[in-house]
């Protein structure tokens, strides 16, 4: 990925993803990939770091990196059609394809359509690169751990 998914976040009740642009004493500044406004977060606001989001399958977790390099691969790097998050069922079925494996159990439509936001908002905003680059951003994250 161009821009490393440890610096783009999901904040709870904030729409779409957001770019950490600095650090504070009280917390966290970023700046929304939907408005290009910035804005200030305490350490109490509820922040997901992309790195760190995995999907459940019924073997083990996946990380997001590979499930959005995976929908990188199937869609040519082109954004996906907003209409397949209408119908549950196209969608599921089309989040199959990409995690054949994922949980049933755990891995509910709304988690499905969050993923597929959040490929769009990175793919629209130039945030994932090459699948070579993505392959090797997992390699080096492997290593690392």
């Amino acid at each position: 990925m161009s821009k490393k998914l440890d610096e783009i976040l999901a904040i709870s009740g904030q729409p779409g993803l957001y770019e950490l642009t600095a650090k504070t004493r009280t917390g966290f500044i970023a700046k929304s990939l939907l408005t290009g406004k910035t804005k200030t977060f305490g350490i109490r606001d509820q922040v997901s770091v992309l790195s760190e989001i995995a999907i459940y399958t019924t073997s083990e977790e996946i990380p997001l990196r590979e499930v959005l390099q995976a929908i990188q691969t199937k869609e040519d790097g082109k954004i996906i059609d907003k209409n397949i998050k209408e119908d549950k069922k196209k969608l599921m079925a089309y989040f199959e394809e990409i995690v054949p494996e994922f949980d049933r159990q755990r891995v509910y439509p709304s988690d499905a359509k969050k993923v597929i936001q959040w490929y769009n908002t990175l793919t629209e905003n130039k945030l994932l690169s090459s699948d070579e680059a993505v392959a090797e951003e997992i390699v080096s994250k492997d290593e690392e751990e």
